[in-house]
């Protein structure tokens, strides 16, 4: 065999070689496993909703809060879920009739009576009790990055399996470059052909050339990122006087945003919550039980003694069960401002345009420190008035369009955005 046949031969077989990685890689079997259960009697997703709006503030699926957890309530009261419905509707008529288990859960949880919710069919409460039912709670076992178990680890997502298998592929091409060079050295000097003198890389023409243009354009790309992004504060998350949780309320007790924050679709502001309204649950919440907390640094934080902060905050005397001295505000840092000369209603966005926290403040109910996850500058605002869809019909907010009521049933639009409306005019937010 013929050095350039060798050579033929070897560079095929590395690059099947390589080929057959990349494949295997790419097309792995996934191993694909599901564990049955009983479908439950009502729907959980619309449960889910019925139970954040109705429930939340009072209750958890798995832990007591002013309430006792619901999981498994309809196996737990006598009379089953005819029962239930009794209680829902009108908790006094059930506590005047006598009933045994609900006098006692009653003077159990500080004779607080439960608010009646009439409005609630018995398909409704199907509903919330096949979601509590569901419910599974996050783990607390903190992973080997120091995050809790269930909550990705700062940074960790699939590009880096994505930037490592680059970084593979990078060196196998450098490889397969080098060996290529040095097989073709092999075969000229078998046939006496000769080979040129090879020029280093830092010297070569169209390296330099290519090495210009790139730093050209990361340099122009930085200079115009940093020039169009001065005074925003995407990411700023700020050390708070209290550590609090927005993971565990909003997400894992599921309380709803409005109950803290009521402002948020009646005003301007969506209002910083007062400690009295911390108090209306931490007044028998005393200790924290829920999973193991960790500040943006992976330190465990003392839940327990986070809300001993807000007692001290309040005057609250835990022992007494009592406010027996003067309180003092809690210095709270803003975490998100605009400038100014911008106007931002919270009341239009999320009463009228029914835009959910998300939108603006990211994955709130999955975060223990809240940070600015939106530039909130202004072509991001922009941007979501040119793409947002209004909920615009059985909103009396938008009876005066007419025209696009008349468009809509025509079908001449299927949908109406904000910009339609004049939501990208400068005197929408500066004026």
């Amino acid at each position: 065999m013929g050095v350039n046949s060798l050579y033929k031969t070897l560079w095929r077989k590395l690059t099947a070689s390589l080929v057959f990685a990349v494949t295997l890689f790419f097309f792995s079997p996934q191993v694909l496993w599901a564990q049955g259960a009983a479908a439950p009697k009502g729907d959980a997703k619309a449960g889910q909703t019925l139970f954040q709006t109705n429930c939340a503030s009072c209750h958890n699926p798995v832990s007591k809060l002013i309430g006792p957890p619901l999981q498994g309530v309809d196996a737990k009261v006598p009379g089953g879920m005819p029962a239930i419905y009794d209680w829902v509707h009108n908790s006094s008529k059930v506590l005047a009739s006598g009933n045994k288990y609900f006098n006692d859960l009653y003077n159990e949880y500080g004779k607080v009576n439960m608010t009646h919710f009439p409005s609630l069919s018995n398909q409704d409460i199907d509903d919330i009790v096949a979601y509590v039912d569901s419910y599974t709670a996050p783990s607390s076992a903190p992973s080997p990055s120091g995050a809790p178990s269930g909550q990705a680890a700062p940074g960790s997502s699939n590009s880096l399996i994505f930037g490592i298998l680059t970084l593979v592929l990078a060196i196998l091409v450098l490889i397969l470059v080098q060996v290529n060079s040095n097989l073709r050295k092999l075969a000229n000097d078998k046939e006496g052909i000769g080979n040129p003198k090879p020029v280093p890389f830092y010297r070569h023409k169209r390296n330099i050339f290519i090495l210009v243009i790139i730093l050209f354009f990361v340099g122009g790309y930085l200079l115009v990122d940093g020039a169009t992004t001065i005074g925003y504060s995407k990411n700023y998350q700020p050390r708070q006087p209290i550590f609090f949780s927005h993971k565990v309320h909003a997400g894992i007790n599921q309380i709803n945003c409005l109950y803290c924050h009521a402002g948020a679709e009646k005003s301007r502001y969506a209002m910083i919550p007062s400690p009295n309204i911390c108090m209306n649950c931490h007044k028998v919440i005393d200790h924290y039980t829920g999973p193991a907390l960790h500040n943006d640094e992976g330190k465990l934080v003392d839940g327990t003694a986070q809300i001993q902060k807000l007692y001290e905050y309040t005057g609250w005397n835990d022992q007494e069960k009592k406010f027996d001295r003067p309180g003092r505000p809690i210095e709270w840092t803003q975490i998100h401002n605009l400038p100014d000369f911008v106007y931002f209603n919270h009341s239009q966005h999320v009463k009228v345009g029914q835009i959910q926290c998300q939108t603006c403040h990211g994955p709130i109910t999955t975060e223990d420190e809240v940070y600015q996850y939106a530039t909130l500058g202004m072509g991001w605002c922009v941007n979501c008035h040119r793409t947002t869809k209004v909920q615009f019909t059985s909103n009396g907010y938008y009876t005066i369009f007419t025209k696009y009521e008349q468009e809509l049933r025509s079908h001449q639009i299927d949908s109406v955005t904000v910009e339609m409306q004049g939501g990208t005019d400068c005197n929408k937010c500066h004026y």
